[in-house]
């Protein structure tokens, strides 16, 4: 039988709270962007019932909704390896509800996306982004909806 004392349970308290971000596997094909890269895209296809809500919390850095269903593990992994002025990330799964979490693993920032004016499909965009590994997430608004997408990365 474990004998835990008040200070022993207190310090794995704070190692599980304050514990870093790690890299896992993408699902997908990974995303590697240098400065000067235009455009790139992955595919892949949403599914899960990992409410992205209770995960990461109901709002991002910039106070965007972080809404939707999808995996544990991150769909996509995109390295940065330069800082960036400008990026957009877009889904394009033919006019589905879609969604996007972009969590980067230097610092655990939060980036959301949801609808792309009246396309329902997600899309963030965002400056100065620094260099470094992001974990990606395409979800669907509704828990288990299975459809393929196009994931596509500007700098313009």
């Amino acid at each position: 039988m474990f004998n835990f004392n008040n200070r022993h349970f207190i310090s794995l308290a704070v190692l599980f709270v304050a514990a870093p971000v790690f890299a896992q596997n993408g699902n997908f094909d990974p995303l590697r962007l240098r400065a000067g890269f235009g455009q790139a895209a992955v595919n892949g296809f949403t599914g899960g019932s990992v409410s992205f809500s209770e995960r990461f919390g109901s709002r991002d850095r910039n106070n965007n909704q972080c809404l939707g269903f999808g995996d544990t593990n991150p769909d996509h992994i995109m390295v940065l390896e330069n800082d960036l002025a400008y990026l957009k990330l877009r889904v394009n799964s033919n006019r589905n509800d879609t969604t996007l979490v972009i969590q980067s693993l230097n610092n655990g920032t939060l980036r959301c996306g949801d609808d792309t004016g009246p396309n329902p499909d997600a899309s963030i965009e965002d400056f100065n982004v620094p260099a470094g590994t992001y974990n990606v997430w395409v979800g669907s608004v509704e828990p288990g909806q299975r459809w393929n997408y196009r994931l596509s990365a500007s700098e313009n």
